[in-house]
């Protein structure tokens, strides 16, 4: 990666602390918040830059939030779905990017705890049994997770467009 601009720190800084605040903002309703939806946009027009933002968020979270325990798999679990869209055609059809962008946040909702399950079974030794019930154990949320990322995702591209558009801008 290209050394970062100073405007390229600031934004990706706001970016971060924009995840950051939209979560605790929505901390009311489990499991609903709009982080997927900004590592979407952000991944679609940053790229491999989008880690900056994602990362900042991770930090802040644990930050604010304590480093403990649960906080170790978010330095992979955001990145997963960062990876996901990286692999996605740079230009799709206008008519679908939406809607496979909105599947791919809610795939990432409905397989989060899946995803986190293998931090679970290390970091206290759980069996694959266990770790499976603990997946398990987990689905409601992971559907309310899933369901709402989908819905959620109604706003990438309208993020996607703002980001795009502040981009042309700044670089006029």
């Amino acid at each position: 990666m290209k050394k970062l601009s100073v405007r390229e720190i600031a934004v990706f800084g706001m970016l971060g602390c924009l995840m950051y605040v939209s979560k605790i903002l929505m901390e009311m309703f489990p499991n609903v918040h709009l982080l997927g939806v900004f590592v979407v946009a952000e991944t679609v027009v940053y790229r491999k830059k989008a880690l900056y933002p994602i990362y900042i968020y991770v930090f802040l979270q644990g930050l604010f939030s304590g480093f403990s325990l649960w906080w170790l798999p978010y330095l992979y679990i955001w990145t997963v779905l960062w990876a996901a869209v990286m692999l996605l055609p740079k230009k799709m059809n206008p008519k679908i990017a939406p809607i496979v962008y909105m599947c791919v946040c809610a795939a990432h909702g409905f397989l989060f705890g899946t995803l986190y399950a293998p931090a679970q079974a290390l970091l206290f030794g759980l069996s694959l049994k266990g770790m499976i019930a603990w997946i398990i154990a987990g689905l409601p949320w992971d559907m309310v997770h899933g369901v709402s990322n989908f819905f959620c995702g109604i706003l990438i591209e309208p993020i996607i467009y703002i980001l795009k558009n502040a981009e042309k801008m700044t670089r006029e």
